[in-house]
Parts: C-alpha cells; structure tokens; sequence
C-alpha cells in the first residue's frame, strides 16, 4: 500500500541550475515531491529499496512511499541490467536505455546509462555522439541497429516490428540479445516517463564536468 503520509504539496526550484545539454556528467535530480524521511524508514521501505544506500538518493526516497511497487522495479531494473552470464553485453544493454532516454528527453537519466556504456564498452566518443547529434548519430551498423530498435520501441511500441528484428539478427545480435534490447528500450521507455513527471535534474557544480 502506498505510504499515508505522502503529500499533494509540491516544491518549486526557481533558482536550480538545470543543465542545459545532454552530458555524461553526474547530474543531481530534485523531486517536485517530498520524498520520505529518510529517518522514518522502516524495514519494509529498506525491503523496498533493495540497496541501503539507496536511502540517500531523493529519487529513491520519493518511491520509497510505495515500498512494494518500488522493490518490484528496481528488482526488474537490477535483472535486465546486471544479470549478463548470456544475453547482451552490459554496455550494449546501457547503450538501449542510453538511446531511449535521448529519444525521450530524460537528461538524468541518458548522463547514468550514457556514462556506464561508456565505461563499459571504452567508446565514450561514440556515446557523447549519441547524446549531441541524437538518435540518428553514426555509431556503426550494431550500435545503430540497437538504436533503431530502442527508439522504435520508445516512440510507440507498435511501431517495433519484424524489420528492427531482422536488422539486429543482421547485426549478428542472438535470440537472447535482442530480447535484454527490448527489455533494456521497454523498461526504460516507463522509467523515463515516472522520472520525468516526478522531478527535474541540476547541474554538476562548476567545475565538476569533464
């Protein structure tokens, strides 16, 4: 059940310093919500969480209101992500949340998945292209081929269809690989969507870019 002590008062940022492009920088993100005090979290919100330290970040505070809901998605969102003994490689599985959160315009959350394929593939040039030219950026036929397919996904579901599969197939991507592209596309195409109704990101301190 969600928390009965969530509020319908919101908070207003008029001096945040909000970035201004798509970055791989570590961005913060300040809720329009209160999320719950982190001193009044019980097991059950630590259950929730999943990761303790979770309880520092305000986004995970402000889902930590509906504790069951919340352990349901970050188990789901550590599944498609971290679970890689077959399937697609983790930085691929980056590059489609990577894409998706471009498409949608979720700049928090493209700078997180952005800077771990980065990480993980060594192609941080190739990344950065993605977020300044967009979607379309030239990546190679594989990259662009995960591209196509989370984007297609992302713009309305219905438009994934047999030819982004075979293009993928094409690109040398598995059966299992293409499915952690449509989990990685999916899961994000509804996470963009709850980040960017609860919230805004804020821009690392000067300095901090790099």
């Amino acid at each position: 059940m969600t928390d009965q002590t969530t509020t319908t008062e919101t908070i207003a940022y008029p001096d945040l310093d909000r970035p201004e492009r798509f970055t791989q920088a570590e961005l913060g993100w300040v809720p329009w919500l209160p999320p719950f005090p982190a001193d009044e979290l019980t097991d059950r919100h630590y259950d929730g969480l999943v990761d303790a330290s979770r309880a520092k970040s305000p986004y995970f505070l402000l889902l930590a209101r509906d504790p069951e809901i919340l352990g349901a998605r970050t188990r789901t969102d550590k599944d498609i992500f971290y679970n890689t003994k077959s399937g697609l490689p983790r930085a691929e599985r980056e590059l489609s949340a990577a894409a998706t959160s471009r498409f949608n315009g979720c700049v928090f959350c493209a700078s997180v998945h952005a800077r771990f394929a980065s990480h993980h593939s060594k192609r941080t040039d190739d990344v950065q292209r993605l977020l300044d030219e967009g979607v379309s950026a030239e990546l190679g036929e594989r990259w662009n081929a995960i591209v196509a397919a989370s984007v297609a996904l992302a713009s309305t579901p219905i438009a994934f269809g047999e030819e982004h599969v075979a293009r993928l197939r094409a690109a040398g991507l598995d059966d299992l690989e293409i499915a952690d592209v449509i989990h990685g596309a999916a899961f994000f195409n509804w996470a963009n969507r709850l980040m960017l109704s609860l919230g805004e990101p804020e821009a690392p301190a000067a300095g901090a870019e790099g």
